[in-house]
């Protein structure tokens, strides 16, 4: 396949933005989309550098209809999706017995919700050119859930239920899903910490020190690509051994 069309939801993020840049670089043809809810100043610059293969897209990932109007456009656009990255999400820590029911849906809607419509907006155009990659990205909260992330922790964990239950549903046309869990990556979320919390997290991680998002970026791309067409249903972990 000599051309790929990508979406990749929370693209003006560290992770989504190295996403981007690693399918651009992959081949020359490939054509990106960035779907954008609030900031977009990272994304708007990328588009600006590659404005023919670069785009940017209005898109909140827990609404179904912003799900089919993206769609509709990539599709009306370019004829096809290829490739879904579930990366959106957000996370507002805080303990269970203080929690509000309101922040306890807004997280879910915000992680595992987005990804149920980003997975259903995409397959029927994946069904049809019988191909397809999806790409969730959970997080390492899903496979060691710290105290005050009850209601993220669980999100992330249905995200890799939802990745293996539908692996198998499509795996006999083409189509594979996978998700991938990063531990502790250097990006605006870790931005507000004090260096003594910096290092104290640190000191937990085997390898003692954060993961870039690129090294994030260079597995999704890996599960996206066609010589990747045996690896479905698969949770990988990225967080320099801590599990």
């Amino acid at each position: 396949m000599s051309k790929r069309v990508i979406l990749i939801t929370g693209g003006n993020g560290g992770i989504g933005i190295s996403t981007a840049r690693a399918f651009l670089d992959e081949r020359p043809e490939n054509s990106v989309w960035l779907g954008i809810h609030n900031r977009r100043d990272q994304a708007d610059a990328l588009a600006l550098t590659t404005p023919d293969r670069c785009r940017c897209l209005p898109l909140d990932v827990t609404s179904p209809a912003d799900w089919r109007t993206t769609v509709h456009a990539i599709l009306a656009a370019e004829g096809r999706v290829d490739v879904l990255v579930n990366n959106a999400g957000s996370h507002k820590d805080m303990l269970l017995g203080t929690m509000p029911a309101a922040t306890w849906s807004e997280i879910l809607a915000a992680n595992l919700d987005s990804t149920f419509h980003g997975c259903q907006a995409v397959l029927p155009s994946m069904i049809s050119q019988r191909w397809g990659r999806i790409v969730n990205v959970s997080s390492l909260s899903a496979l060691l859930a710290p105290a005050g992330q009850t209601h993220y922790a669980a999100a992330k964990a249905g995200i890799v239920a939802l990745t293996q239950s539908l692996a198998k549903e499509v795996a006999r046309i083409g189509i594979t899903v996978n998700a991938v869990c990063p531990g502790y990556v250097d990006t605006d979320s870790l931005a507000h910490w004090s260096e003594p919390e910096r290092k104290a997290a640190q000191a937990r991680i085997p390898m003692r020190r954060f993961g870039k998002p690129a090294e994030i970026a260079a597995v999704i791309r890996f599960l996206a690509c066609e010589e990747a067409s045996y690896v479905t249903g698969s949770t990988i972990k990225i967080d320099g051994g801590v599990l």
